[in-house]
């Protein structure tokens, strides 16, 4: 059944809400993919702040027209939906990317960060995008590397005092 045009306007300015308030928005297509496991998708994302909206291309390309970005429809292959990540940037491309590789039936088309809203980011960028270590697991690495020299230090330091206590129970023996 066709939209009507008053449910067209309220499409489109909720999408075009969505692009206001998103960090990253990336375009998948969901050709495939079960409905269980679409809702599994949502209830995935929306733990991390982020939507998965199913929206025609049209309605689409005139939501990011009006906001100023340009999408070039033939990139944009299936049926379509986007997914806009509120929070972090990563989290939403990880969390779909992971997705993909369990399910099979999602494909990461491509989409925009919020810093660069007039780049398009192609596939292959957002999944090495989806790639990188999420904050959590750089700031251990950081944390790890701050500690290691401390923690060595320590062992060296520890080592003497071992080294002594070693030559004072020979000495008593």
């Amino acid at each position: 059944m066709p939209l009507t045009k008053e449910q067209k306007r309220k499409a489109i300015d909720k999408l075009k809400e969505n692009i206001d308030k998103q960090k990253i928005v990336f375009f998948v297509d969901f050709r495939g993919l079960k409905v269980k496991d679409l809702s599994e998708l949502r209830k995935k994302l929306k733990k991390i702040n982020s939507n998965f909206i199913v929206a025609k291309k049209t309605l689409l390309k005139l939501a990011f027209k009006d906001k100023g970005i340009s999408i070039d429809p033939k990139k944009l292959d299936g049926e379509i939906a986007v997914i806009f990540g509120f929070g972090d940037e990563i989290m939403p491309a990880k969390t779909a990317y992971e997705f993909s590789q369990d399910k099979g039936n999602l494909q990461l088309l491509g989409g925009y960060i919020e810093s660069k809203k007039n780049e398009f980011l192609n596939s292959i960028q957002l999944i090495e995008l989806a790639k990188l270590p999420t904050r959590e697991e750089l700031l251990a690495k950081i944390t790890g590397s701050l500690a290691a020299p401390l923690s060595g230090t320590v062992n060296v330091l520890q080592g003497n005092i071992k080294g002594l206590v070693y030559a004072l129970s020979a000495i008593k023996k």
